[in-house]
């Protein structure tokens, strides 16, 4: 059992002003594996005075420093690499295999990303008689996700403070441990005191604390769309910028042409990356009508070949979800399919055989159309619905019915058509024929996905603000 009692601030570990603490519960077996202070908006003052003290000095830091410093970041995170792995599994109950992979050597890649790309931005330009510059936005409180927590506080508090900036960092208090080992790096690293500060604490207590704070000039959220309303319009009253990356209904467009297999067997793996908890997961399987039962067979053994289990297992494929309420809210939505009359393939709101421990929910394939709550609200969980559609035109139009616009999927033997049919979805990122992520591209979505974007300069460049200098 792990205790940790303080908050990092001002370069220092330091008490907590807050009385209780909150529990971190091992989502596969249940049981407590830590807790941390339950902080307060008094912790959030003591962390913004300290970033607002070293806000001056960092902002006027050299390129050559602040890579020095990420690129020993990234390898003080892959030397604890293994430390890093077994925290995020026993936290989340993600699967070893692919915690390792997706979620410590993707840290290690984010942070050698930032290091590589700083030199990359357009810093001054020359504009007529104007010199543009591009400055850090000030002091940012960045609200990070649980469900990949140490590559969260990268792209936000790493790429803010690439910029130039200086943060409050408020982990998710699902998953919050790696944050401490980050604040711990940070200072290895040898960053200046008070330009990472870390104070744990709930939504209400600390979030909106962050949020309203006078010396806060930014706020970077990711998480639900009732989080990013909530905190749009408590920093509305001081006209803070705010970042946002939400959630994701995206679709997965398989043309006639595709090589439908591989489809349909890499749309569910996308789906279900993390038990079903990614907002860019491929939630929505759009198939041509005329090969719906191929598609829901191909499915159906994808989903069904999944192994449940203990997440230090590298035979398990499929962890649970990180917590008691998600794993209701997940069985609630496939119960609410069944009422709606939604076909169910496979899966189910029942606890999935042999296992009476951890937030384990079914993989579950629904087949219908594009107006029930399982096709419409994101679930989170691992829950896709087929759809399928009648020809390209009607595949479009299907896949932009949404509230959201994250991330989409389109395959075609022809990969000018698959790009074509991309360029007319309404989303932030679209990955043609299964390709990799690249993360020097851009994470991020419209409408209730968000605002900003991720990854590589442009998740730096969404902390900078422009200045002209004239004469």
């Amino acid at each position: 059992m792990i205790h940790h009692k303080q908050t990092f601030v001002d370069g220092k570990w330091i008490d907590s002003s807050g009385r209780d603490v909150l529990t971190v519960i091992n989502a596969a077996t249940e049981e407590p594996v830590a807790t941390v202070p339950r902080g307060s908006a008094e912790d959030v003052d003591c962390a913004a005075q300290a970033a607002a003290k070293a806000f001056p000095s960092w902002s006027q830091s050299s390129l050559d420093e602040r890579i020095d410093i990420f690129t020993k970041l990234a390898r003080l995170t892959e030397a604890r690499s293994d430390e890093i792995t077994r925290t995020i599994v026993t936290e989340l109950g993600y699967p070893i295999t692919f915690a390792t992979k997706s979620q410590t050597a993707g840290a290690v890649e984010e942070l050698d990303i930032i290091a590589e790309t700083l030199r990359e931005i357009s810093w001054t330009e020359r504009v007529g008689n104007a010199t543009v510059r591009r400055e850090a936005a000030g002091v940012v409180g960045a609200i990070t996700a649980w469900n990949a927590p140490l590559r969260s506080i990268i792209s936000k508090a790493g790429a803010a403070i690439a910029a130039g900036c200086t943060v409050v960092c408020k982990p998710a208090e699902v998953a919050p441990l790696t944050a401490f080992m980050f604040a711990d790096m940070t200072a290895e690293a040898g960053l200046p005191s008070g330009v990472f500060n870390l104070v744990c604490g709930t939504g209400p207590e600390v979030g909106e604390a962050i949020a309203t704070h006078p010396l806060i000039d930014m706020v970077s959220l990711t998480g639900s769309v009732r989080a990013g309303r909530r905190v749009m319009e408590v920093a509305s009253a001081s006209i803070k910028r705010v970042h946002l990356e939400l959630g994701g209904k995206s679709a997965n467009v398989i043309l006639p042409d595709a090589d439908f297999e591989r489809a349909v067997v890499d749309g569910i793996q996308d789906a279900f990356r993390n038990a079903g908890q990614v907002c860019g997961g491929l939630t929505r399987m759009l198939v041509p009508r005329q090969r719906l039962k191929e598609a829901e067979a191909l499915a159906v053994r994808t989903a069904e070949s999944y192994v449940m289990g203990d997440p230090f297992d590298p035979k398990t494929t499929l962890g649970p979800v990180s917590t008691s309420a998600a794993r209701d809210r997940v069985r609630g939505y496939i119960r609410s399919g069944l009422d709606e009359g939604v076909r169910m393939l496979t899966g189910g709101p029942d606890a999935p055989e042999g296992l009476s421990r951890g937030w384990f929910v079914r993989p579950t394939v629904f087949s219908g159309d594009n107006k029930s709550r399982v096709a419409r609200e994101e679930i989170f969980g691992p829950v896709v619905v087929i759809i399928s559609y009648e020809d390209e035109a009607d595949a479009i139009a299907i896949a932009n019915d949404s509230p959201y616009g994250l991330a989409g999927g389109v395959w075609s033997h022809d990969a000018e058509r698959a790009r074509a049919v991309a360029a007319k979805l309404r989303t932030g990122r679209v990955r043609i024929n299964g390709a990799p992520l690249n993360k020097r591209g851009t994470h991020g979505g419209f409408k209730l996905s968000g605002i900003g974007r991720e990854w590589g300069r442009y998740g730096i460049e969404e902390f900078l603000e422009y200045k002209s200098i004239m004469g």
